[in-house]
């Protein structure tokens, strides 16, 4: 069964400046998207999911319809802040999107069969894509609650102008997620880098400690996971205009409850995004030197 690329893709860029998701990066106008689907179709995937908001939908399909109909299976599925159980009520000034598991919530009923979940402006290389593809190559039902994500050295995952968001990682020994916390606010300081908490201290962070890009691998097991915990956390958090669902808490929860097991899969491929509009330069730079290097054709979809 060839598994599903799930692209979260309904961020509204506030840190960046605009809709980044469809922000020309490569020399024929591609986006980090294109690549990540080139890279997905390569390694063995068999379709495409966006999840997007509503108000963005004309300019997804004017921008992906034409150049992909030849190439992939393509459907949108929408996320937006109303999207809560029956009866809970939410502040009218609420506009944030309430997280990236809850983003994966909206594509249940749509996939059958093993997936991968990434960020839209994260350029995560195609070994990434073929490893996991490899890992769900003989997947059974008989294995449904048998999960993995790609995981890279935090260190190289940082952006220069500013903060990201990262779930930093403990492994075994054999390679499995022991767990994951999500970190809102990671920076690399003039000598280390650190962490801030709710507090404003700073906690150093290893250089070489893994942390979750947000390239999952999941089964249609998970969507029924999702909805369970995000039941119990929208009855705490609907009236906090800041609360978001995230996946590595959902994913932590199942593995201290001994529910599911994540495989940690390596990748040698760098690592690049655009969280801040200043990133750009960087990642045009880096897409250049691949397409050069003859890892990429100068037009994708030709």
């Amino acid at each position: 069964m060839k598994p599903t690329l799930l692209i979260l893709a309904a961020g509204i860029g506030s840190r960046y400046g605009g809709l980044k998701q469809l922000d020309p990066i490569g020399p024929s106008g591609e986006t980090i998207i294109d690549y990540s689907i080139y890279d997905a179709l390569r390694a063995g995937f068999g379709r495409v999911i966006f999840i997007i908001k509503e108000q963005i939908e004309s300019e997804f399909k004017e921008f992906f319809v034409e150049r992909l109909k030849e190439q992939v299976q393509v459907d949108y599925v929408f996320q937006e802040t109303w999207m809560v159980p029956e009866g809970i009520r939410i502040p009218d000034n609420r506009n944030k999107p309430w997280g990236t598991g809850h983003a994966v919530m909206m594509a249940d009923g749509k996939i059958d069969g093993p997936f991968a979940v990434i960020n839209a402006d994260d350029f995560y290389g195609r070994g990434a894509f073929r490893v996991l593809a490899d890992y769900y190559r003989n997947w059974t039902p008989a294995r449904a609650n048998d999960y993995c994500m790609v995981g890279y050295p935090v260190a190289n995952t940082l952006s220069e102008f500013g903060a990201v968001s990262r779930g930093v990682c403990q492994t075994s020994r054999d390679s499995f997620l022991r767990d994951v916390v999500e970190r809102t606010h990671i920076e690399r300081l003039p000598d280390r880098i650190a962490w801030k908490d709710d507090k404003g201290q700073w906690n150093d962070i290893p250089e070489n400690s893994l942390v979750s890009m947000n390239f999952w691998g999941f089964t249609p097991s998970f969507f029924g996971f999702l909805k369970a915990e995000f039941e119990t956390f929208i009855q705490r958090n609907s009236q906090d205009i800041k609360a978001e669902f995230y996946i590595p808490g959902v994913v932590n929860q199942l593995i201290q409850g001994g529910k599911a097991t994540v495989k940690v899969l390596g990748s040698d491929d760098k690592w690049f995004g655009m969280t801040y509009r200043d990133d750009r330069p960087r990642v045009v730079r880096s897409i250049r030197e691949l397409v050069s290097r003859g890892v990429y054709p100068e037009k994708l979809w030709g």
